[in-house]
């Protein structure tokens, strides 16, 4: 068997970043795509991931990655990392245009690439036993919160897509995976969200005891595509041990009950 090649999206920084670190170290080839051509050939120097910059809202874009890996090689995973949260608003007050960019970068861009990619991820599996598809969503896909809104919805929305596409796709070899973190510090995520405002991004994580890091996404990422390939991890929910739930956070130390 040939060595397994992953396309992962939102490679230029966070958990896409990471992913293709934890996939190039346990030996996949990776193409990396985000719209940042200058991380990603930083990204491709330090790891021998291929760069592809692109658009994933972009039709164009998408139809010139697919044609590119059509070219070079067979494709045996996409990893859907790429997306985002656009303010913190109710729904009353939203901003339509933060909809619609977070209903473009979350939703419509995965379609695009299941789309355009599907036919080469049956190739793969066809000549290499399985292939896989794999979305990062959020817990914020699972259960609405105050300030969630618009990436509630769009998240949900992304989620139902995996969904879906695992009952379409039943009778294949080809896995549908979904990942759903809770409370993940990336430099980026939270800062995007609250419109560039550091202070507010850091007092979203003050307090809390050890959150989740790109790179513990990024090992559960490698652990479900690495799992042998009649082994579907359907859905995995991951939070820091400080977020019990969505609503339910400990900030502070984490520290026993009672006499010990």
């Amino acid at each position: 068997m040939t060595t397994r090649r992953a396309v992962v999206t939102g490679a230029s920084s966070g958990i896409g970043e990471a992913a293709a670190r934890a996939l190039r170290a346990s030996g996949w080839d990776v193409v990396a795509v985000a719209r940042r051509a200058d991380r990603l050939a930083a990204l491709e120097v330090e790891t021998g991931a291929v760069a592809f910059a692109a658009d994933l809202t972009s039709d164009a874009d998408v139809e010139a990655l697919a044609e590119f890996l059509a070219d070079s090689g067979p494709v045996h995973a996409l990893v859907q990392v790429a997306g985002g949260a656009r303010g913190t608003e109710r729904v009353e007050d939203a901003r339509v245009e933060d909809w619609q960019w977070m209903f473009e970068v979350n939703v419509l861009s995965a379609q695009r690439l299941v789309a355009a990619l599907l036919p080469q991820l049956r190739r793969a599996a066809a000549s290499d036993g399985h292939a896989d598809t794999l979305f990062v969503t959020s817990t914020a896909a699972q259960t609405a919160y105050a300030g969630g809104s618009g990436y509630n919805a769009t998240k949900a929305g992304e989620s139902m897509l995996a969904h879906v596409l695992r009952l379409e796709l039943n009778g294949e070899p080809i896995r549908v995976i979904e990942i759903a973190p809770g409370m993940v510090h990336t430099p980026e995520f939270t800062l995007n969200r609250l419109g560039g405002d550091s202070l507010a991004a850091e007092r979203v994580y003050e307090g809390v005891q050890n959150p989740l890091t790109a790179g513990d996404v990024a090992d559960v990422i490698a652990y479900a595509l690495n799992a042998p390939g009649h082994v579907n991890l359907d859905l995995v929910t991951m939070r820091p041990v400080a977020q019990s739930a969505q609503h339910l956070l400990a900030r502070g130390p984490l520290r026993p009950r009672g006499d010990h």
